[in-house]
């Protein structure tokens, strides 16, 4: 049973989000509330658009043991920090922890969206997240890197599923390198699992997904054995 309700007009979240003050910044205090535009969710990390300073930003949900998260793109949210936001963490600079669910209020794509998704986009100045290779060591941070990236993809992306082990992967060009994510965006995995295909690209990948993807959401995972891995977490639309 989903958690969250789909029911406020579209007209209404518009008019709410379009109201909110502007911060240059987000508002990390304690006990404070967010207002977020989701881009992709998984148990472990959602990632949003902080809706009053436009910045990209990551909530530690205390999902209940066996809930999946349902918190779709575009989904407007709203959750009040955790009293210890446990904003410390060198490796993922933009997570804060968040005292229970999010409240949702709406869902709103405009075409503002797009527009914050060109400002967003991670430069092409260099490999995603400063370094090259699937992953790094949790010691090497030092909380100068960003933990997302919005990636706008040169070439593809391209949906590859693996039966040898049923993982599911995100394939793309960018910046000269041939990029190869591995993919928790749940959207994708449930696209390609119903096509029974083992390779997704252009019209079909598109067709799956019900959109054109544009964007290749990336996050920095939590450290595993003592490395940090890049991980695509949502495809998005041009916005």
């Amino acid at each position: 049973m989903p958690i969250f309700r789909r029911n406020n007009p579209t007209r209404v979240t518009k008019k709410f989000v379009e109201r909110l003050p502007e911060r240059e910044s987000p508002d990390y205090s304690p006990s404070s509330t967010m207002f977020g535009l989701v881009l992709g969710s998984t148990n472990e990390t959602t990632t949003l658009i902080d809706l009053k300073s436009k910045a990209l930003v990551r909530w530690r949900i205390p999902w209940p043991a066996g809930v999946q998260s349902d918190l779709e793109v575009f989904d407007v949210v709203e959750a009040e920090l955790a009293v210890d936001i446990e904003h410390d963490d060198l490796a993922q600079v933009e997570a804060v922890s968040v005292e229970g669910l999010p409240r949702r209020i709406g869902t709103y794509r405009t075409r503002r969206v797009r527009r914050w998704f060109e400002h967003l986009q991670a430069p092409m100045d260099g490999p995603i997240f400063g370094f090259r290779g699937p992953s790094a060591p949790y010691w090497e941070f030092r909380g100068e890197r960003p933990s997302i990236a919005l990636v706008a993809a040169q070439r593809g992306p391209q949906l590859l599923r693996r039966l040898d082990d049923g993982s599911t992967w995100v394939r793309f060009g960018w910046g000269g390198d041939d990029v190869w994510l591995v993919c928790e965006d749940a959207q994708a995995i449930r696209a390609i699992e119903a096509t029974r295909r083992e390779a997704l690209a252009g019209k079909d990948l598109a067709t799956a997904l019900g959109f054109r993807p544009a964007y290749v959401l990336t996050t920095l995972s939590q450290p595993i054995d003592g490395h940090c891995y890049k991980i695509c977490t949502g495809l998005l639309p041009r916005g």
